[in-house]
């Protein structure tokens, strides 16, 4: 059984109202129209609640890492904004902006699982992004799962990465494991 779960944000628990998993989210952030309030145009992905409230139940520690391209301190604000956004923070133990290269969240993983004392086995990693989900996790020998999406498909056929299509589907990977 999992005692953390680690969540990205955009792709995994929101993602961009009118593109939803056929373009990686991130654009939001860039485009002229979307930039200046990107909540807005963001939407809570189906599923996440109701998993959410349920790991929840389950007495599992919730915690988000999400990339953000702005400085530290702001993206961790931003972050921060998108929880509150979407009236998820009583959901999550703690919630980190990540650094802008990819083996950042693996190194706060680590952190958070040594002040925590919890063991690697017992931590898994939950995202939409090959490279800034999965493989930092992975390399630090943290399980990781990879939600299924039109701009990760080439990703999918890579031999043993586990995906799972919506995020319920973790309950019972969890409830299995």
């Amino acid at each position: 059984m999992k005692k953390i779960i680690f969540f990205d944000g955009d792709g995994t628990l929101w993602y961009p109202k009118t593109t939803k998993y056929k373009k990686e989210p991130h654009w939001i952030y860039f485009n002229s129209k979307t930039s200046k309030n990107p909540n807005k145009h963001l939407m809570l992905i189906p599923t996440v609640l109701f998993t959410l409230r349920r790991l929840k139940k389950q007495k599992i520690i919730l915690i988000v890492l999400s990339t953000h391209p702005h400085p530290p301190k702001q993206a961790d604000i931003l972050i921060k904004g998108k929880i509150k956004h979407f009236n998820l923070h009583n959901l999550f133990d703690e919630i980190h902006a990540t650094k802008t290269y990819y083996k950042s969240k693996g190194e706060i993983m680590l952190k958070i699982l040594k002040r925590r004392n919890i063991s690697k086995s017992k931590a898994l990693m939950v995202g939409d992004q090959y490279l800034w989900d999965y493989k930092p996790a992975k390399e630090n020998g943290i399980d990781a799962i990879l939600i299924e999406s039109e701009y990760m498909k080439n990703f999918h056929s890579i031999k043993g990465i586990k995906t799972i299509k919506k995020l319920r589907d973790l309950l019972k990977i969890i409830n299995n494991s």
